[in-house]
């Protein structure tokens, strides 16, 4: 080896062809060892990797080879989340069908992927886009029609003009489509939606289970998404009509307040109340501009407030008040039942509409020590009190009155008692080519009729031709659209909506467990064995889109038999982002760097430890070329510590020396840092995924083992402690730089692949120190630092400070106050 420079591309390139050949990735469900699922999420295959997949999919690495290394039988699988609208686009762009685009793309990013020597195992590689895999979407999709979790309805719809298709609620941000930045806008179509709502309450609930596993930022981003809200459904009768109003409200303590009533543009009843009304046109212009508005910016609370009186009345059901109705564009259809009942004494967005449209206030609710006037309030009283106007209920606190006036309103049969969600149905239905067909048919006759599940898989067509509008062919593609109803056997039209892509991503961890099986989805034996994934590793971007998407499908399958367990995750790691010159990595910007030109460069083992070192995995960091160096130097400095040890080194094993083999004081602070260094990236790495600080950990070993070397060299015991702390540095960095490992471990003398061995193991023993360092203070400051026996008392170490040449220095002519001895570590002397 000392005649050889070190060469990643050829080291690297061996031992990923002898792991492959070897096949020591695979793995399987048979195993008496203790199993752990290790899964980042997977990629769209967009041709090319980029430095958040070697993030990504380096942090799972270190995760899977160290469970390896625990004794753990490890599945790490890897796919290709294949369908949907970037895949589409690209290939409209380039002039390239969609499935010729997609397939060479896995082909390229595969080897890609490869060559950066991760652990997966290659036989369960899935990609969404092929019929086997979506062939059982489309039976759970006819489970859960069978089962009454979807049903196709006529709606407003969130519309990306640029992508003609539907969005749902979920991949609108800030008003934009969340792939093309186009404003959505709002279009009435009939679509498939899955009942997400119904398992709106478990979704809450059992984030509690998830705790401890999950980042808290997560779940409270999916709490609030669900948004549960305790109140009542209280029923605002329309004057001179047999319509209601139904309201949702977390205040009906404040019923008596309400001085009009607000509905959202959207509400069904709007061209009711608003039909032979002088104002109707005014109302329906309105209506146009104000729905074609940014969803998120009619909730922000600093949008300026807008109204217009439809000319119609309800009645306050627990006064009898005559209420106007007006349409407001702060008020949301699919929040609550898109109407307000405004109390704008005691709400800040009514209050500002009220003063806007010189509305009246009405205080019900007076804060202790307060007298509110209505004639010179600037804003909303929202704090607790005593109700006030509000007839029985006078008197009694508010909190209280909330149960009283929602139970009043029971009992008088106007209103109940009720819990509403911010969540909404999952909109599933997409206007666009690329994607797994819906498995309906209509027909004149029988209506709507699910496919047969011998008829699965409802093939996409491949030979048809994509517009370059992205408008979907399939409505123009005769040999698709035209078939036999599965129930009358007479002339039917099949769907031609495809599906969401976020219906593949839901339930892909367990087609993993048996990815070949031809048979069926998994077998309840892989699934029940593997599921759940114990670690997850991929964005906090997914918070409330796919993460929440996964859990739902994990129940709903769970309720049609095929699964059972509740929740797909147990333990969650979301990674920060690469960024260069303080901006995310983005073509657009011009600061991408190339992982395939790093490994070129530097190797897969390099660009791997710098991504891993960086920074710890939940934060964000800085790309840079001195940093991607100083890995490429200290990967480097491990090889010539083994060309300089050339013949010195045994073939022994980690934290195999011993005691007796301690001879002199190099060598005991060796073995010492050795054990220390075990124990320390150990814990990092299992209970704190601090990868950093356990890289760190091992630097510093080696650090010291080129101080040490020369002492150590020689001596039949010194070589023994060298070996053998060598031999850790080897094992500890082999799930950060495998490749360099494997090639060390073999040069070592070991006929064993590194893949195969344990982490080592540290002794208690080894890390009992012979000397301590002590700080010694004096009215504070550091005056000295003493070697001390681990031994000597608290007595013996006051007499050794006390008698340093230093301290004493500092407390001559001065009477010692207090002594204060922390055993092993600090020795404080108060003087004056």
């Amino acid at each position: 080896m000392s005649a050889m420079k070190y060469d990643p591309q050829a080291i690297e390139t061996k031992w990923q062809q002898t792991w492959a050949t070897n096949g020591d990735f695979h793995t399987d469900h048979t195993s008496d060892k203790p199993k752990h699922y290790v899964l980042e999420m997977f990629p769209y295959p967009s041709g090319n990797i980029h430095m958040g997949h070697v993030r990504n999919y380096s942090l799972g690495d270190v995760v899977a080879r160290f469970m390896r290394m625990k004794g753990k039988n490890v599945m790490h699988p890897m796919g290709w989340d294949a369908f949907g609208l970037p895949a589409e686009n690209a290939a409209i762009k380039n002039n390239i069908h969609p499935a010729k685009w997609t397939h060479s793309n896995i082909d390229n990013m595969r080897s890609q992927l490869s060559r950066l020597g991760y652990s997966f195992d290659w036989r369960r590689e899935l990609a969404t886009c092929d019929k086997e895999y979506y062939r059982w979407e489309q039976l759970f999709f006819l489970k859960f029609l069978e089962k009454g979790l979807l049903y196709r309805k006529r709606q407003a719809q969130n519309w990306c003009p640029t992508c003609n298709t539907v969005l749902a609620n979920e991949q609108v941000e800030d008003g934009l489509c969340w792939r093309c930045d186009t404003v959505v806008e709002q279009r009435d179509l009939a679509q498939w939606f899955l009942k997400i709502t119904d398992y709106a309450e478990e979704l809450l609930a059992d984030l509690e289970k998830l705790k401890g596993g999950w980042p808290d930022r997560v779940i409270s981003m999916q709490e609030n998404w669900i948004g549960k809200s305790v109140g009542a459904e209280i029923q605002f009768k329309v004057e001179d009509s047999d319509e209601t109003i139904p309201v949702f409200t977390t205040r009906p303590d404040t019923v008596f307040g309400v001085t009009f009533m607000s509905l959202a543009p959207e509400h069904p009843m709007v061209e009711k109340l608003i039909e032979g009304k002088e104002q109707a046109e005014d109302v329906r212009a309105f209506v146009k501009r104000i729905t074609n508005m940014d969803r998120i910016e009619r909730t922000s609370d600093n949008l300026e407030k807008e109204g217009i009186f439809t000319g119609a009345y309800c009645i306050n059901p627990i006064n009898g008040a005559k209420i106007p109705v007006y349409v407001a564009n702060f008020v949301l259809v699919d929040y609550g039942t898109g109407a307000v009942m405004a109390v704008p004494a005691h709400d800040q967005r009514d209050f500002e509409f009220a003063r806007k449209y010189d509305l009246p206030l009405q205080v019900v609710i007076q804060p202790e020590g307060e007298e509110l006037d209505t004639a010179t309030m600037t804003e909303a009283a929202s704090a607790p009190g005593k109700m006030v106007n509000s007839g029985e209920f006078t008197g009694i606190s508010n909190e209280e009155g909330k149960a009283k006036v929602a139970a009043w309103l029971q009992e008088n049969n106007c209103g109940e008692k009720t819990i509403n969600y911010r969540l909404r149905d999952w909109n599933i239905s997409r206007q666009r080519y690329w994607g797994a067909p819906i498995p309906v048919v209509y027909c004149d006759e029988c209506g709507i009729v699910p496919e047969k599940e011998e008829n699965l898989p409802i093939e996409l067509p491949l030979n048809v031709q994509t517009h370059e509008d992205g408008r979907s062919p399939l409505p123009d593609t005769p040999e698709f659209v035209n078939c036999s109803c599965p129930q009358c056997g007479k002339p039917a039209r099949r769907e031609t909506d495809t599906m969401d892509t976020f219906v593949e991503s839901s339930w892909y961890f367990a087609r993993y467990t048996d990815a070949q099986n031809h048979e069926a989805p998994f077998t309840p034996e892989a699934l029940n064995y593997w599921a759940p994934v114990d670690q997850y590793i991929g964005g906090v971007e997914h918070a409330i889109l796919h993460l929440l998407y996964a859990r739902f499908f994990t129940k709903a399958l769970r309720d049609c038999g095929y699964m059972n367990f509740d929740e797909p995750f147990a333990n969650l790691l979301t990674q920060g982002m690469v960024l260069m010159d303080g901006s995310k990595m983005s073509k657009s910007k011009g600061n991408v760097v190339d992982p395939t030109d790093m490994i070129a460069r530097y190797g897969a083992d390099t660009v791997r430890l710098f991504c891993l070192f960086a920074a710890p995995p939940e934060r964000d960091f800085e790309w840079s070329e001195t940093g991607i160096e100083g890995s490429f130097r200290f990967v480097n400095r491990i090889w010539r510590l083994i060309e300089e040890l050339e013949g010195e080194l045994l073939t022994v094993q980690p934290c195999s020396s011993t005691a007796d083999d301690c001879t002199c004081k190099e060598a005991k602070s060796i073995r010492l840092k050795e054990h220390e260094t075990v124990k320390k990236a150990g814990d990092d790495i299992e209970q704190r995924f601090q990868f950093n600080t356990a890289i760190a950990a091992v630097m510093e070993l080696v650090n010291e083992l080129y101080l040490a070397k020369d002492a150590l060299k020689g001596d039949e015991k010194g070589r023994k402690v060298l070996s053998s702390a060598i031999s850790t540095v080897v094992n500890l960095m082999s799930p950060f730089t495998p490749h360099l490992c494997e090639e060390i471990w073999e040069h070592l003398g070991h006929t064993e692949r590194l893949v195969h061995a344990m982490w080592p193991t540290y002794s208690e023993e080894a890390m009992v120190k012979d000397v301590l360092t002590v700080v010694v203070q004096v009215n504070g400051k550091v005056r000295a630092r003493l070697e001390v026996p681990a031994s000597a008392s608290k007595e013996e170490v006051e007499e050794l400070a006390k008698n340093d040449a230093n301290v004493m220095k500092h407390v001559e002519g001065k009477t010692i106050r207090k002594v204060i001895v922390v055993p092993g570590k600090l020795v404080n002397i108060v003087a004056n």
